[in-house]
């Protein structure tokens, strides 16, 4: 995968180019061609600052990572919620994605497929569709499938066989839980629920962190992020260290362990409890046969949380003792890329 910051020039190849996207809450996703006959992803921060061009007074626009670090204190994540909500994150959503296709130089001679979480909120969904289909790729072609549909392809192969088959599909994300069926391609019971997330988890970390230093230690939901996904470990965790200034000077050096160890093993706990206790009943009444036919092959687990080492394989273990029967959870290389990749997939077959 590629840091946000590299340009691909894809536009060196004869015919329309298959594009992959998953335009998160924390991460946007790219899916592109290689340029030599592979596909590669490239990943930035879902974020925009804007600033004053210091020679000419024109206002310039910095996405990513950069913004996140160069402008903390104004940069916008512009889909806290999981969509574009109201009239300003739509036009921040718009310049964000046109800065990155730009960087990336994206051809408008393209067929591009997206990734659409599954989310109880029409007006949301139609504000991304708005943003992506309004731009400047996609001539030839665009269309949007389930986020739990794209995530789950990497997961069962190297090709689309996951369209033909029966499955389950839990996508672990910043913003929601997602939980869908698929019967070759068709959405049975699709499940969403916002209070099992990536983002409660950093919260969580954040109070956790507070408590363990005994209140000495305040973070900010950023740092909660960045200790997640740098030291998060089910099985092999180890406590590590970090320093802070002191307001009135000095530094403090504190230990973090139960700070995020805790949150995590909690996290597990509770998307065990909404898939056995809530979706898989509510499939298993609506749709009984397939119910029965996606639990004897493996589930995908895909999303940011399913990136945690040792996270699919502890969740695997825990459904099982909670439905009281051998279930397999399976997981893409990159969780956390593998909606934009199955996206990128089923456009190289649109095209």
């Amino acid at each position: 995968m590629s840091d946000d910051d590299e340009s691909t020039d894809i536009n060196s190849t004869d015919g329309p180019e298959a594009v992959g996207v998953k335009l998160g809450s924390t991460r946007t996703v790219l899916d592109l061609p290689d340029g030599r006959g592979g596909r590669e992803r490239h990943s930035t921060l879902t974020c925009l600052a804007t600033y004053e061009d210091a020679i000419t007074g024109e206002e310039k626009v910095l996405f990513g990572h950069e913004a996140a670090i160069e402008y903390p204190d104004t940069v916008r994540f512009m889909l806290r919620s999981g969509l574009p909500e109201d009239d300003e994150s739509v036009a921040d959503a718009e310049r964000f994605f046109e800065a990155l296709v730009d960087a990336h130089d994206v051809p408008e001679d393209s067929a591009v497929v997206y990734a659409v979480p599954t989310i109880d909120n029409e007006a949301g969904v139609n504000n991304l569709k708005s943003v992506i289909e309004g731009s400047s790729i996609g001539q030839v072609e665009t269309r949007s499938y389930p986020e739990s549909l794209c995530g789950a392809i990497p997961a069962y192969g190297d090709d689309l066989s996951a369209i033909d088959e029966v499955f389950v599909s839990i996508n672990m994300g910043s913003t929601t839980l997602e939980a869908c069926a698929y019967r070759r391609g068709e959405q049975l019971s699709p499940f969403s629920t916002g209070s099992v997330t990536g983002n409660e988890v950093d919260r969580r970390i954040v109070a956790a962190v507070e408590e363990e230093s005994q209140g000495r230690v305040h973070i900010d939901r950023t740092t909660a992020r960045e200790y997640k996904e740098e030291h998060a470990d089910v099985y092999d965790f180890e406590p590590f260290t970090d320093v802070i200034q002191q307001p009135g000077g000095g530094s403090h050096e504190f230990t973090v362990d139960r700070g995020v160890r805790e949150p995590v093993d909690r996290y597990i706990d509770e998307a065990v409890d909404v898939v056995a206790n809530e979706f898989l009943p509510e499939l298993a009444n609506d749709h009984m046969k397939p119910y029965q036919l996606a639990l004897g092959r493996p589930i995908a687990a895909t999303g940011g949380m399913a990136c945690i080492p040792g996270l699919t394989e502890e969740f695997e273990k825990r459904l099982s003792a909670e439905l009281d029967r051998d279930v397999e959870v399976v997981s893409p290389d990159d969780p956390a890329t593998a909606a934009a990749e199955g996206a990128g997939r089923i456009a190289e077959r649109l095209i």
